[in-house]
């Protein structure tokens, strides 16, 4: 039965919700709703337009979602969707599909998500059936409207989850014909984790008299630490695998994703931690989506501790009990960091950012502290003591913990027949040692060296993504990438935009991960992570690119 709002114990009552919108919420154990749900559900229920900045984990989609739900009539009858949400990636849309799903689930919510990858025919049977509430991809709508499969007219909602993320994937154009096409009055809602100066343009043109509002990780009072605590060590290449080893020792991480750049990197790094004793998983291009499925399970069971992965294998991942997000390399984009930050220190719970900065790297710290008006500590690398202190504190937290919860009456024997040889408080210090040398703890560590940061800013070695790289022609990818040629270029009206667009539309990849792009008369040339390469040649495979399908293949000597 749904509760009644007088019965409402989740502290979403104030909220004015439907009783069946509060049964649901009660039943997942949803208590009290987040700064972000206290302060945007209110005003989209009043019927305004909305313009939010949200990091990730703040509880934004039950912020739009709940407010759409509610104005859905139960058991709704209608074919054509009265709710429109557009997210980044197709991992999004399934998270934001199912989070939907739940709480509508008293009022027959119908939710569908479309993204590329999926067969179309399926997406194609659910929308003639009818649905109430698409979450789609921005090119995969565009798909549907143009087939005229995905009928706009009866929108009462339209919601950009992620903008930022969507405009550095390409979709700014595509969003904007989505926004045209749909009912001038209609009510339009935009969340971002950044708000540079684009976003601030898109709400003026698609959103009418917004109600602003800004929610950034929960604050802490003065003299409090924050609850996402953000450090970054200073350490040269050859010595980043010791000292992340030495961090994670001293950290103690309860569950934590390493970041790397390169499918290799991450192989590499699983190997080197494993052989340290951590409980390591990979996940990257080049693994299947059943192994990727084993190695969330794993994470989320606590039989693995450490994920290390690439932003592009990660992206769209999202583990409750992690306490730790790892750089093991500067972001190249401060946005990036920005999103990797935001998968700790949700609904309350602390987390930790570290970073693991080369000396040429510090002045991109000091972009990403300009830019997310945040500080990150530079510290020290933990010294030999450090870690031996910190590792006889663990031991003396085990054996605290033993002494209170354990029975350890079958041991007394064994005590009372050493203390007729031997002191007290010697026994003690041996069954101590006994049990830090079973923790594992090693007898000798090597110190790691200091180095000084560098103040210069590093160069470039390559246009942004989408920039048209022609002074790079006759060399070879940048370190990690790889060149993919596309069978179109300027004769075809090929724009760099185009090529963005195309490959974030059906491929994990996002506007940051593609690197240099060189258009010529007949071909184009489109940098991309490596481990990524096969994933964008397969998703592209049945795509087309300016109304036409081009062959995509890695790239081979153009100029024989």
């Amino acid at each position: 039965m749904p509760l009644d709002a007088n019965e409402d114990r989740t502290g979403f009552a104030e909220l004015a919700l439907r009783p069946e919108l509060l049964g649901a919420l009660s039943g997942l154990g949803y208590e009290e709703p987040t700064p972000i749900q206290r302060e945007a559900i209110p005003p989209l229920l009043e019927g305004h337009d909305l313009l939010g900045q949200a990091a990730t984990g703040t509880g934004k989609t039950a912020a739009f979602a709940l407010p759409v739900l509610q104005r859905m009539e139960k058991d709704r009858s209608a074919t054509a969707p009265m709710a429109l949400v557009l997210v980044p990636t197709r991992e999004l849309a399934v998270q934001v599909s199912e989070a939907v799903h739940r709480y509508g689930k008293d009022i027959g919510a119908r939710v569908l998500p479309i993204y590329g990858g999926q067969p179309i025919g399926r997406q194609l049977r659910a929308l003639e059936r009818g649905v109430d509430v698409v979450v789609a991809t921005p090119g995969r709508a565009i798909d549907h409207m143009g087939r005229g499969t995905l009928n706009l007219d009866q929108l009462k909602m339209v919601v950009l989850d992620e903008a930022d993320e969507m405009l550095d994937m390409g979709f700014a154009e595509d969003i904007d014909q989505i926004l045209q096409a749909v009912p001038e009055q209609r009510q339009t809602v935009l969340f971002s984790a950044t708000m540079p100066p684009r976003i601030d343009r898109m709400a003026r043109s698609h959103l009418r008299e917004p109600v602003r509002i800004q929610i950034g990780r929960e604050t802490t009072p003065q003299g409090e630490a924050p609850r996402v605590r953000q450090v970054a060590y200073v350490v040269s290449r050859a010595h980043k695998p010791a000292a992340l080893g030495r961090v994670l020792d001293v950290e103690a991480p309860t569950a934590a994703i390493v970041f790397c750049r390169t499918r290799d990197e991450v192989d590499q790094l699983t190997e080197t931690l494993n052989g340290r004793g951590y409980r390591a998983e990979s996940l990257h291009g080049g693994i299947s989506q059943e192994q990727r499925d084993r190695v969330m399970n794993r994470l989320r069971a606590g039989t693995a501790d450490l994920l290390v992965a690439t932003d592009v294998a990660a992206r769209g991942l999202d583990v409750d009990q992690l306490t730790h997000v790892i750089n093991y390399n500067v972001p190249s984009a401060p946005e990036s960091y920005v999103h990797r930050i935001g998968r700790v220190g949700r609904a309350g719970r602390e987390g930790v950012a570290i970073t693991l900065a080369e000396p040429r790297e510090h002045s991109m710290l000091k972009t990403i502290e300009r830019v997310t008006k945040q500080k990150i500590e530079i510290e020290k690398i933990p010294t030999v003591a450090d870690l031996r202190a910190r590792r006889l504190e663990l031991t003396r937290a085990a054996l605290h913990e033993s002494l209170l919860e354990d029975d350890l009456a079958s041991f007394r024997v064994v005590v009372e027949s050493l203390t007729d040889e031997f002191d007290l408080v010697e026994v003690a210090l041996a069954a101590v040692k006994l049990a830090h040398e079973a923790s594992g703890a090693a007898a000798d560590e090597e110190e790691i060296p200091e180095v000084a940061p560098r103040t210069e800013r590093p160069r470039r070695e390559q246009s942004g993504p989408g920039g048209v790289g022609g002074a790079r022609r006759g060399r070879g990818p940048t370190a990690g990438m790889t060149r993919l040629f596309v069978g179109a270029g300027r004769a075809a009206r090929i724009r760099p935009q185009d090529l963005v667009g195309a490959i974030a539309n059906e491929s994990r990849l996002n506007g940051r991960d593609i690197g240099a792009i060189e258009i010529a008369d007949r071909f184009s040339l489109v940098e991309v992570p490596e481990e990524a390469a096969e994933d964008v040649i397969s998703a592209l495979r049945g795509a087309t690119i300016k109304g036409r399908r081009v062959q995509v293949r890695r790239e081979r000597d153009t100029t024989a």
